[in-house]
């Protein structure tokens, strides 16, 4: 399993060693122990969480507070999506900014998305099932969303696809709306609880 830090800090990439014969493939999905390295704190999975979707279909871009945030593990179990990082903790080196990563049934790529980073994906394909590993339950009272089409991001979207939304992430402020209105976490939270986990 290949681990990598992707350009936004508190997400990484993890590729997957497979092992095919003539009954299939064989590969470990999670490794909670090699996260930890790369984390200096072993992620405490406490829910999962399944979707299936659409072609064109949008999720996010969703987050939680901070403390006690929630942080993803994602991967694609069929279909494929994009799935996007944002950072959206007011003061970090990279606020407003976003990355992607293709996942699908090939590569069978994961992405972790760390405690106060903002999550979406696009889905490429109809029945595209992504599985989430979750550090926190779902709190609707700490769980918030950012317009994914909002300018500011000007989140990339696959050529070809017209977004689907749900009402509520129609609904969802932009960045500088939620930034207003207090509602993004802060990098000096982050640090702070990246510092209160460390091993």
């Amino acid at each position: 399993m290949k681990i990598e830090p992707l350009p936004i800090e508190g997400a990484l990439v993890v590729t997957p060693r497979q092992f095919p014969d003539d009954r299939g493939v064989f590969l470990e999905g999670f490794r909670g122990d090699l996260l930890t390295e790369h984390l200096g704190h072993r992620p405490d999975v406490v829910q999962t969480n399944i979707s299936v979707s659409s072609r064109g279909t949008v999720r996010g871009v969703h987050f939680a507070d901070v403390p006690p945030g929630q942080a993803k593990y994602v991967t694609a179990v069929s279909g494929s999506l994009i799935d996007y990082i944002v950072d959206i903790r007011v003061g970090s080196p990279t606020f407003g900014q976003w990355t992607a990563v293709h996942l699908d049934t090939i590569e069978r790529r994961a992405v972790y998305v760390g405690e106060g980073l903002g999550h979406a994906f696009c889905a490429l394909e109809d029945n595209t099932t992504a599985v989430y590993l979750c550090t926190a339950a779902y709190n609707p009272g700490r769980e918030h969303g950012i317009h994914p089409l909002d300018p500011q991001l000007a989140i990339t979207f696959p050529e070809g696809i017209e977004p689907l939304l749900s009402p509520k992430d129609a609904a969802a402020p932009t960045l500088r709306e939620a930034q207003s209105s207090g509602l993004l976490p802060t990098y000096e939270q982050y640090l702070a609880f990246v510092e209160s986990v460390a091993d």
